[in-house]
């Protein structure tokens, strides 16, 4: 687009920026895969959503520093991060944009993107009209309501569920997943957040079930967390402006 392009678009369009991450997942799948599912959701859901959505362009960079004894993965400083998303959203904000939304696709990035929206909404606290809102794809839509036979209940990391949706996106970027050994979630202290690393977790840097992985639950699991993300974008869309209730 060019800026009188964007200019020329209601105030209240929503702006969707995605957020992603570029990390280790595992033995059996690339360092950029958070990045490639996300940009694939929003393909799907650009696509269905129509024109009165705006997307903005998918930030690979994501808070990651719990996968960095893992080679090849980047992550910015969490202050820095939490900076770079206000940035963003702030941006938008003095264009004269009103609803705006995190779409987030790495688990690192779901207590940053919370917090930035608290923060910014204390910070213009005049301003009524503001949605600023932060999801992450996998919370929009249950995929074992679609099939039976998902081992896994919820999203893991480089388990079950990314490497069944990278086996259909990218399946030249995935690797032996079916001799990879099952790594359980654990129940870490449930009445608390623990702070962890991923050595904490996994030795092989996966969590969950990649052998139970297919290109069929991939896609199962794909037009699921789409359907949920363009749920979620109509309602942003159709808010009534002023309201607790969307």
């Amino acid at each position: 687009m060019k800026w009188p392009e964007v200019k020329a678009l209601s105030p209240d369009t929503p702006v969707v920026f995605p957020v992603a991450a570029h990390e280790q997942h595992g033995h059996h799948m690339p360092l950029h895969t958070d990045s490639l599912l996300l940009g694939e959701i929003v393909r799907r859901a650009e696509e269905r959503v129509g024109g009165d959505i705006l997307f903005a362009p998918l930030q690979w960079l994501g808070n990651s520093h719990h996968h960095m004894d893992f080679p090849g993965t980047l992550s910015a400083e969490p202050r820095t991060y939490l900076d770079l998303l206000t940035s963003n959203l702030d941006n938008f904000i003095q264009h004269g944009f009103k609803r705006l939304i995190l779409l987030n696709g790495h688990g690192g990035n779901m207590v940053p993107g919370s917090q930035v929206v608290f923060e910014l909404r204390q910070k213009l606290r005049d301003r009524s009209d503001l949605l600023l809102l932060s999801t992450t794809y996998w919370d929009n839509g249950d995929p074992t309501n679609a099939r039976d036979d998902f081992v896994q209940t919820q999203m893991g990391h480089a388990g079950e569920w990314e490497t069944s949706m990278m086996l259909v996106i990218r399946p030249d970027l995935v690797g032996d997943h079916e001799t990879a050994p099952e790594v359980p979630f654990g129940d870490a202290f449930p009445t608390a957040t623990r702070g962890w690393i991923m050595p904490d977790r996994s030795e092989p840097g996966h969590i969950g079930t990649p052998a139970a992985a297919s290109a069929e639950k991939g896609e199962a699991l794909l037009n699921c967390f789409t359907d949920g993300v363009c749920d979620f974008l109509n309602r942003v869309r159709d808010w009534d402006g002023q309201s607790w209730e969307g």
